[in-house]
C-alpha cells in the first residue's frame, strides 16, 4: 500500500487470491443492507450477501465486481474479503453479462455434479443391502 489515506484490499476466492490492491472507499451489501467503509472506518466483521462490491481505487478508478456470499474483515487499515465466486467486470452493466455467464454456467455444472454424487450414493446403499441380505 502506498498511500497512506488509502487500506488495503484482498478478495479471495476457495483457491486463490482474485484481486489484491489499494482503495479509498469500498462499498458492499450484508444482510443489514448496503455500507460503505473508508480507510479509518472502525474495525468489524460482516457476512455479505451476493452483491455488487465496488472499490475506489487511489487514482480514482472505480472497480466493480459481483461477488458470492462470503465474509469481510476489516482490521485498521487492511480489508479481507473471502468469497465463495467473483467476476470482475468494468461496468455495472458489463458486470451483469459476466456474472449471469459465469455464476449460472457454475450452478448448472455444480447441479450436474451433485445429480452424478446422489446417483453414486444411491448405488452404493444399494449394493450394501444386497452384501446385508442372507443368501440362500
Amino acid at each position: 500500500m502506498t498511500d497512506s489515506a488509502s487500506m488495503s484490499v484482498t478478495l479471495r476466492l476457495p483457491a486463490q487470491v482474485f484481486y489484491e490492491g489499494a482503495a479509498l472507499k469500498l462499498t458492499a451489501r450484508a444482510e443489514n443492507g448496503a455500507f460503505g467503509i473508508l480507510p479509518d472506518h472502525i474495525d468489524f466483521a460482516t457476512a455479505l450477501l451476493p452483491s455488487v462490491l465496488m472499490l475506489t481505487a487511489p487514482d480514482g478508478e472505480e472497480l466493480v465486481f459481483g461477488i458470492d456470499e462470503g465474509i469481510m474483515v476489516k482490521r485498521d487499515r487492511q480489508v479481507d474479503i473471502c468469497v465463495r465466486r467473483a467476476a470482475r467486470g468494468t461496468t455495472l452493466s458489463s458486470l451483469k453479462t459476466i456474472v449471469r455467464k459465469k455464476f449460472v454456467d457454475l450452478d448448472d455444472k455444480e447441479r450436474t455434479a451433485r445429480s452424478a454424487l446422489s446417483r453414486l450414493e444411491a448405488d452404493m446403499v444399494r449394493r450394501f443391502m444386497e452384501l446385508r441380505e442372507p443368501h440362500q
